[in-house]
């Protein structure tokens, strides 16, 4: 069972590194660039488990390791095809 955690700063966390890929955009010519937002994805893939238990050991990795709940917002799902 593969899942995807995507894990994201949330609105109004200060995103430094989006903000410099955006600021590099701009200077390498490539313009109406809006905004940049970076986040991180981990593809977890279980075995010999039911994706309910797959989901709660993702919950786990993302409480444990993954992702702080003060600045992140996370989404677990299957990864696209």
């Amino acid at each position: 069972m593969r899942l995807e955690v995507r894990v994201e700063l949330k609105p109004g966390v200060l995103d430094a590194e989006g903000e410099s890929v955006e600021k590099s955009l701009g200077l390498l010519g490539i313009r109406g660039v809006r905004r940049v937002a970076t986040a991180h994805v981990y593809d977890l893939e279980f075995v010999d488990v039911t994706p309910a238990e797959a989901h709660r050991r993702a919950e786990a990795a993302v409480d444990r390791l993954l992702a702080n709940p003060v600045i992140h917002r996370v989404t677990i799902r299957p990864p696209p095809d």
